[in-house]
């Protein structure tokens, strides 16, 4: 099955989206996910990630559920913040450089460095 986004409207402080299911026999089927927006603050989740979040609930819930009004919950925004904060945790363990020990001519450059041990030469 294909969701297709449709649309958007605000109400009150929810975003509510609209999209068509077009199954297999190419029948399509209206469905509305409202998100609510002081929810989506709080999670961190920019407005911009909504409509793929929203889709994304809909292909994973039941299909054997009839309801075409469905709410995208805290329950989803939590799981999908925490997902987000380990993907960032992990990409920062990897850029992190390894740390070299100095090595014994650090600084040698600014020290300046003498070409022999004899004082007068």
């Amino acid at each position: 099955m294909l969701f297709v986004l449709t649309g958007f409207a605000q109400d009150m402080g929810f975003r509510v989206f609209s999209f068509e299911r077009i199954g297999e026999d190419r029948v399509r089927t209206r469905f509305a996910v409202r998100a609510d927006l002081a929810l989506v603050l709080k999670y961190g989740i920019r407005l911009q990630e909504l409509p793929l979040l929203c889709r994304s609930f809909l292909e994973r819930r039941d299909e054997a559920d009839e309801k075409r009004a469905l709410t995208f919950g805290e329950d989803e925004m939590r799981l999908y913040a925490k997902g987000c904060l380990a993907a960032r945790d992990a990409s920062a363990q990897r850029k992190k450089p390894a740390r070299r020990p100095p090595s014994e001519n650090t600084g040698a450059a600014w020290r300046g460095t003498s070409i022999s041990s004899d004082p007068t030469h």
